[in-house]
């Protein structure tokens, strides 16, 4: 071959390599989204992360990246996981620009992925099932039948003691499943001990009286979001963290903590077997007349069967010795005002009690946004309007705001302290009472959410959902 020959195939072969590097360079994260108009997140199908609940999309993670779509002012698409390998293999073949999954920060993921700016904080705990013998530190592990999911920074723990200090220790590590299902298979007696996060159990336990925590294993661990290695993410990678920092330093996150997680651990193992028992075998009864009852009064059903469960465990023949009666326990002026004439009758009680909370929700002051407005209002509905404004008002003498639930709550059992209620128009009242009753209520409403709609819960594995920000989610936002 002549050297001119050679130089032309040289050239060509040089430039055609340079059209190749061109045609794989990647193109910025962050751009691609604003142009296309979508974010598409990957995330874990569970109570603390994302899924559908009464009024539709739903949970922490998913409220939280639909903000994140909003301040991007594109749409958010939510692709659901049921392990955390499809979490990061869906990462990892490009079909997700994001991970929000209550993830954890660790080493192994580090090396691998980037990451946010950490959003919230949990602790890793180990849960037994009471009768049986509490483990009280690392080395009571040892000899026990323990599970954890495959892949999570629990495994990573549990590696990282036996290679220091615990040589003996074994577990066995479950794929495709979730942390609801480790509980059922402890609750079951097929396993001695789990490894669970600390927020997942906090939302999860009434529906596991029997279950209980031993201890933690470690300290706090922060939660980030992750994202694919690589300079074409780190433009979306800063927006993201500076977004996380916004919504820090203004508030919304603490709200929006508070919305989701703020009613947890509210019930003792007693109410909580109750509770669990209840649902399985009273509700069904009663869920498809709630449901009516909500439509016609355009409230969400399980907010209606969360109240009558807290006033009559469901009995539409309860009782009190001060004579309030029926499912939503009315008074008999309360009653009359609301012209239920039976208060025995359940439809006329559901009636009774959804027309009384919208009346009540209707009389607080315009300013007060969702969904702090429902919150305020079932503290009316159980100590009255005129106590209620007590309270709003000591919060505000307290440096406090009065159109948060989260404020006006902390403040209410002052409603029984003398040196409080002598200075207020309505005098005493059970503020205490009224606390525990709205986060009782929100407690309730959050399991019956998650639980309450099987006919909802998606069952193929990976399923695709896209929402506007200008959806249920933003308007149940709006206040934050």
């Amino acid at each position: 071959m002549s050297m001119s020959r050679i130089a032309i195939v040289w050239y060509c072969t040089v430039i055609i390599g340079l059209s190749l590097l061109g045609g794989c360079s990647a193109e910025d994260s962050l751009e691609r989204i604003r142009t296309s108009g979508e974010l598409t997140v990957v995330s874990r199908n569970s109570p603390t992360t994302y899924y559908l609940g009464s009024e539709g999309p739903a949970g922490f993670e998913y409220d939280l990246v639909t903000l994140l779509a909003e301040d991007l002012g594109v749409t958010v698409t939510v692709r659901e996981a049921f392990s955390l390998d499809d979490i990061f293999s869906q990462l990892h073949r490009r079909e997700a620009d994001v991970a929000a999954a209550g993830l954890t920060l660790t080493g192994q993921r580090d090396a691998k992925y980037q990451y946010s700016r950490a959003y919230y904080t949990l602790t890793p705990q180990v849960v037994y099932k009471t009768g049986q013998a509490k483990p009280r530190r690392p080395r009571d592990l040892i000899g026990r039948h323990i599970l954890a999911l495959e892949g999570s920074s629990h495994s990573e723990s549990l590696h990282a003691l036996k290679a220091n200090t615990l040589p003996e220790l074994s577990w066995d590590e479950v794929a495709d499943v979730d942390s609801m299902e480790l509980l059922d298979l402890l609750d079951a007696g097929e396993a001695e001990l789990v490894i669970i996060d600390s927020n997942e159990f906090a939302i999860q336990q009434s529906l596991y009286p029997r279950l209980e925590v031993a201890f933690n294993l470690g300290s706090q661990q922060d939660m980030v979001w992750y994202l694919r290695q690589g300079k074409e993410n780190d433009a979306l990678r800063d927006y993201i963290s500076e977004f996380i920092e916004r919504l820090s330093a203004d508030g919304t996150l603490e709200r929006l903590k508070e919305l989701h997680f703020g009613h947890a651990g509210q019930m003792s193992r007693i109410g909580s077997h109750t509770f669990a028992r209840n649902m399985r075998k009273k509700l069904p009864d009663y869920r498809a007349l709630i449901q009516q009852v909500a439509q016609e009064y355009q409230l969400d059903w399980t907010l209606i069967a969360a109240i009558a469960y807290q006033e009559s465990h469901w009995d539409p023949k309860a009782t009190s010795p001060t004579g309030v009666r029926g499912m939503m326990m009315l008074t008999l002026p309360t009653a009359q005002e609301m012209g239920v004439t039976d208060r025995t009758d359940p439809r006329q009680s559901l009636r009774g009690g959804a027309r009384y909370l919208k009346n009540v929700r209707r009389r607080l002051p315009k300013d007060i946004t969702e969904p702090d407005r429902t919150w305020l209002a079932l503290a009316a509905y159980n100590i009255g309007l005129g106590h209620l404004e007590d309270a709003r008002v000591i919060t505000e003498r307290r440096g406090g705001d009065p159109h948060l639930w989260s404020d006006v709550m902390q403040n209410l059992p002052l409603l029984q302290k003398s040196s409080w209620y002598q200075n207020t128009r309505y005098g005493y009242a059970r503020g205490l009472e009224a606390a525990n009753y709205v986060q009782n209520i929100r407690h309730y409403q959050n399991i019956l959410s998650w639980q309450g709609l099987p006919d909802q819960q998606p069952s193929a594995p990976v399923v695709l959902d896209t929402y506007l920000p200008q959806s249920l989610a933003k308007s149940r936002l709006s206040a934050l």
